[in-house]
């Protein structure tokens, strides 16, 4: 059996930096995480160990009783930003500059008078920090929510980890239903999503079923789990190595290996050494 591995995989550089930045912290247990530092399991585990407080996503509406509060790489709004630094709260922040870039492009846009279309999932975490700065928006995740919005301007920006591809059709949609209104659209999905799904798109063409490592509560892994069953290819969702059963690989000669951009790479590095085993002993097998 035959590995290979999508050249843009896991850990993206918003996450590597807000996990650095948890590192320097001597006294975890007086800090609480204002919500999933990533969707990861290993990785919050890993938090829980060290002794922070970790407020769940349903929880980030209340304010935390720790005097310490670590935003996250999703970000929050400025109005609740205030309001926690209004509390007297100190914060370390470690929103992704992306994210902060996509909170401007949102905000420029609503002062130049357009509706503003926020493509994206409106549970998300970030969707609801990048419209809780906004007085009016819509939010669409697909094209069957796209409609006639009887505005002359509209603003389209998009959630940093939203597929491309996807967006491009929505866009396509709002542009279509919309035919008399100035459109003005704002690219804001972020480079490491975009390399990733290239990435994916180039090894779904080089083999016949993908093992894909991340969090099950991560969004943007499992949309490579889908992009993999859109294309027709059986796609393994796990968290770590342990997960993985040598017979799921028993029809296949050639394997990929992607991973979702909260995957940290030593997590890469076990599946990729388990599935390097299962390979062998299979190998090993058919010689005997």
């Amino acid at each position: 059996m035959r590995i290979i591995t999508a050249s843009a995989a896991g850990m993206c550089f918003g996450v590597r930096d807000a996990l650095v930045a948890l590192e320097t912290i001597e006294q975890p247990r007086q800090v609480a995480i204002y919500g999933e530092l990533v969707h990861n399991d290993v990785v919050l585990h890993q938090l829980d160990v060290r002794g922070f407080q970790q407020l769940a996503e349903t929880d980030r509406s209340d304010l935390p009783q720790a005097s310490t509060i670590v935003i996250t790489a999703h970000g929050i709004s400025d109005r609740r930003r205030h309001e926690l630094i209004g509390a007297g709260k100190t914060l370390i922040d470690t929103t992704c500059p992306l994210v902060t870039r996509a909170h401007r492009a949102a905000q420029d846009l609503a002062r130049s008078g357009a509706v503003v279309i926020v493509i994206g999932r409106a549970n998300h975490v970030e969707v609801q920090g990048i419209t809780g700065d906004l007085d009016a928006f819509e939010v669409v995740s697909s094209v069957d929510q796209v409609r006639s919005y009887s505005a002359e301007r509209l603003g389209i920006m998009c959630q940093t980890t939203f597929p491309c591809d996807e967006a491009h059709v929505i866009r396509q949609r709002i542009a279509d239903c919309n035919p008399m209104s100035e459109i003005q659209w704002i690219d804001t999905i972020c480079q490491p999503t975009k390399d990733r799904q290239q990435a994916l798109n180039e090894l779904l063409e080089q083999v016949e079923a993908v093992v894909v490592v991340g969090g099950h509560h991560s969004h943007n892994t499992r949309r490579l789990v889908e992009t993999c069953q859109q294309r027709g290819l059986a796609a393994f969702h796990i968290q770590d190595a342990d997960e993985l059963c040598a017979e799921w690989f028993d029809a296949y000669d050639t394997v990929g290996l992607t991973a979702g951009t909260s995957t940290l790479p030593e997590t890469i590095d076990r599946v990729l050494k388990q599935l390097s085993e299962i390979a062998r002993r299979r190998e090993v097998g058919v010689s005997v």
